[in-house]
């Protein structure tokens, strides 16, 4: 699959994109310490998007799919992610709580957002993965398998870490369990199976999109 490159000015439309997002989410942010806290990695990540777009450019696709996980991240940082009002706007468009339809008693915005990290941060892992250590086949697939596995235990740590330091209130916003003391299994396992989905996909879709371009049989 040869993925079609990102100009500048497509990347500087989707960094404007992000910086909106950002300074909305910041307007009337229900926490600031915990907001501040949510964005310390986004600010890590853009910084890292920018310092190597020209020597390690990812794909068009891969930058739409992390613009998307950011502006789910940016939602969950408004409000924490334990207090995202998805039953509030449901109830409103559709007249019915999301949760009193499918009998569930938490927040779970959490968890999507976990799973959309799999299903959206995975392709432009696969791709940095690919460039920095040349990988192809079996082991560029399990190299990054394995790297979303890491990163995703990594997050959860760094949550609970945290919490230790800051403690109070806002240790718990930031955690975010609410209660469930399988929470960071869950959110690692939904991860790992949108990550599995992806790789999986892109494994069976890669050959026939090579077999269907032109000069190939």
């Amino acid at each position: 699959m040869n993925p079609s490159p990102a100009s500048p000015r497509f990347l500087t439309g989707l960094g404007l994109i992000l910086v909106v997002m950002i300074v909305v989410s910041a307007i009337g942010c229900r926490y600031p310490d915990d907001w501040w806290l949510e964005n310390v990695l986004v600010a890590v990540a853009m910084a890292y998007l920018a310092f190597t777009y020209r020597r390690a450019p990812l794909s068009r696709t891969s930058y739409v799919m992390i613009l998307i996980f950011m502006g789910l991240h940016e939602i969950g940082a408004h409000t924490t992610f334990a207090e995202v009002p998805y039953n509030e706007w449901t109830r409103a468009l559709f007249g019915v709580a999301l949760n009193d339809v499918l009998g569930w008693e938490r927040n779970h915005y959490d968890r999507l957002v976990h799973l959309a990290y799999g299903l959206q941060i995975t392709l432009p892992m696969k791709e940095t993965l690919d460039h920095r250590l040349r990988l192809s086949g079996f082991g560029s697939y399990f190299v990054t398998w394995m790297f979303m596995l890491g990163t995703s235990s990594g997050y959860e740590l760094i949550e609970w870490a945290a919490a230790l330091v800051f403690g109070g209130d806002l240790g718990i916003a930031y955690l975010g369990t609410q209660g469930d003391v399988w929470d960071p299994h869950k959110d690692t396992g939904l991860a790992v199976l949108g990550c599995t989905l992806v790789l999986v996909y892109h494994a069976l879709v890669t050959p026939l999109v090579h077999r269907t371009q032109p000069g190939r049989t």
